[in-house]
């Protein structure tokens, strides 16, 4: 399973022209607001989309937002069961934010460490700056979802 990392501006363009197939793609975008833009339309190319609003803060900030590390990203565990049917399904897992730096470095990190054990290769890598309350939830709910399916 490739997990690829992008952002709206990137992910625009390539829907317009040579979207890949038999991917999923995880989306982030902002929770609606007068500044935010809409979460990316993948409609056209693919149903398997995963679409998640979240800000993008730090642990340290979130009690500005109302919330803790337990009432952050409560999609996390869907999220998993997501992932786990498409690696199940042999396809790759696109994961898109607005920058391509944060939120879906985060993921496509918690992805990496969990299936591969080299989820470090995106905090070495200079061009991203992985969010890591997402890598702990999405690590953390696949792991959880993982030690379930071995207890069955």
């Amino acid at each position: 399973m490739q997990v690829s990392i992008y952002s709206r501006e990137t992910i625009t363009k390539i829907l317009q022209s040579d979207f890949p197939k038999n991917v999923a793609v995880i989306s982030f975008y902002d929770p609606p607001s007068a500044y935010s833009d809409p979460p990316v339309d993948y409609s056209a190319k693919t149903k398997r989309v995963f679409a998640i609003a979240i800000h993008d803060v730090d642990l340290s900030v979130l009690p500005e937002y109302h919330l803790t590390y337990d009432t952050y990203f409560p999609e996390a565990d869907k999220l998993a069961e997501f992932i786990y049917e498409a690696e199940s399904d042999g396809i790759d897992i696109i994961c898109q934010c607005e920058y391509g730096e944060s939120r879906s470095a985060g993921c496509a990190a918690a992805i990496l460490e969990h299936f591969y054990q080299n989820g470090i290769s995106i905090f070495a890598d200079y061009r991203y700056y992985p969010n890591q309350v997402i890598y702990h939830k999405v690590f953390d709910a696949l792991e959880k979802l993982a030690a379930g399916m071995g207890s069955e």
